[in-house]
């Protein structure tokens, strides 16, 4: 790729690296790898943060939570989900009302790519959804 590739990567994909989810773990572990060697530009839903937050906190505490919160806030860029993201989500009418702001929010910011393990979630969104292995396959085309 001639430019650095935007991605938004979903939820998914990040949990998957911070609770070392096999066997999705190696893939998406290099696409978060991608973005922090600088070779594409990150993005995560305001949304993802929050729950990432949560989930951390629930299962280990907040000083972890936090950690990681700031180490992916070090490397990604907080996509908004505003009011217009939210509106253009509900008008879409997708059955996962999360899947669609993510797609909103990938659309808002810009984004090339949205990175997700179930593109199939995605139905007619605006930008090519990829899973993680197909991104590193284009990244290193």
């Amino acid at each position: 790729m001639a430019n650095k590739p935007a991605i938004l990567v979903d939820l998914n994909v990040i949990l998957d690296v911070i609770q070392q989810r096999q066997p999705f773990y190696e893939e998406s572990a290099r696409v978060v790898d991608a973005v922090v060697r600088g070779q594409a530009v990150g993005w995560l839903a305001a949304h993802s943060i929050t729950t990432l937050f949560y989930v951390i906190n629930r299962v280990r505490n907040r000083e972890t939570a936090v950690t990681a919160i700031t180490g992916l806030l070090d490397v990604f860029t907080v996509a908004a989900v505003d009011d217009q993201v939210i509106r253009q989500a509900l008008a879409w009418g997708w059955p996962d009302f999360e899947d669609a702001v993510q797609m909103a929010a990938a659309v808002q910011a810009q984004a090339d790519y949205l990175i997700t393990r179930n593109p199939r979630d995605f139905q007619s969104g605006s930008l090519p959804v990829v899973q993680p292995a197909a991104f590193l396959t284009l990244l290193d085309s």
